[in-house]
């Protein structure tokens, strides 16, 4: 089928106006500091030589650098690192410059209220999960983080918490469910991605279906607490990696794919010091072969509309998928009830 065609379907063409008006988005990633005070199993930060350098913590430095961001089109940030919460000028310098973005966060330190981007908070797991897979620096086992995340940012609207799925933590998702959803907040998932020469328990071996039937029992169970459509769950289960199924934009795989799509001119990677690589990735150092993350998707996916134009039922999950990408990453956006009725 063609898009003219499948846009001749009302609801369809509506839900694709809705989500074209974020075209212009152009994001790259940003490593805001080397410091955390958490050393989680199979981080993705700690895993290569990105926390091996020198921050660079100076406000004016950072608004100049990300004046120059948005001279290369750049209308979105992404801002990481290890913990960035722990360099709030920093947070607020990037703020003043460009306004759109979001904070990937532990939650233990709350993000000053005026700094007005999208906070992802990481949950690993439940009482007994979390602190097993999140150990302090010295090697201790780590605090419970939910409930001090909770606290932290209660009646918060900018939080959006990230439950991230592995090996060994399916059942314990119920807890935080229960727990997100008493207290006000949204939830949505991740999928655990070994690290490049990470030999971590935590990767999905067979347990990609139980996955799968976790979120879509989630998503049945708290359709206003869960922020997540059949679609992701479906392609971020499967057997093959959001590449396999889909080909990669990012830079450091555009170099091996036949025909570059999506944002692979203009994303970048820095780390803490403002220095990149020409082969930049979305998530430094994952094994492209099990890429199954949240943030991947949200580029990988996004950027494929000519593979979900041949049938409705696939251009349907497409425009789940952007809905909820959106409302995701987008400060205020509201997502609409699931057009995917299945393959």
């Amino acid at each position: 089928m063609s898009l003219t065609a499948l846009l001749e379907v009302p609801e369809l063409e509506a839900r694709y106006k809705k989500v074209k008006k974020f075209f212009f988005l152009r994001e790259s990633a940003y490593d805001v500091t080397s410091a955390c005070q958490l050393r989680c199993d199979g981080c993705y930060y700690f895993a290569g030589e990105r926390s091996a350098v020198r921050d660079n913590r100076d406000p004016a430095r950072w608004r100049a650098f990300l004046e120059g961001e948005k001279g290369r089109g750049i209308t979105y940030v992404n801002l990481a690192g290890a913990e960035p919460a722990l360099r709030p000028e920093v947070l607020r310098a990037c703020h003043q410059t460009i306004p759109l973005g979001t904070v990937f966060t532990n939650g233990l330190k709350k993000i000053d209220a005026d700094i007005r981007y999208r906070i992802h908070i990481s949950v690993w797991g439940d009482a007994t999960g979390d602190p097993k897979y999140r150990r302090y620096a010295s090697g201790k086992e780590g605090p419970y983080c939910l409930p001090l995340q909770l606290e932290n940012y209660k009646n918060d609207d900018r939080v959006i918490f990230v439950y991230t799925f592995n090996n060994e933590n399916m059942e314990q998702v119920d807890e935080v469910l229960r727990l997100v959803h008493d207290a006000g907040h949204q939830i949505t998932f991740n999928v655990f991605s070994v690290p490049e020469r990470h030999g971590s328990m935590l990767k999905l071996k067979d347990t990609l279906a139980r996955t799968r039937e976790k979120m879509l029992e989630a998503i049945e169970r708290y359709p206003e607490t869960v922020v997540y459509s059949p679609y992701n769950a479906t392609v971020h289960t499967e057997e093959l990696s959001l590449r396999g199924q889909f080909g990669c934009p990012y830079p450091r795989a555009a170099l091996t794919e036949a025909k570059g799509f999506g944002i692979g001119k203009t994303f970048r990677n820095y780390r803490a010091d403002l220095t990149s690589d020409a082969d930049s990735c979305c998530i430094p150092h994952t094994d492209c072969a099990d890429c199954r993350h949240y943030a991947a998707g949200s580029a990988i996916v996004t950027a494929r509309l000519d593979l979900h134009t041949q049938a409705e039922s696939r251009f349907r999950g497409w425009l789940d998928y952007v809905d909820t990408y959106l409302a995701i990453w987008i400060l205020g956006y509201q997502k609409d009830k699931n057009l995917y009725r299945g393959a």
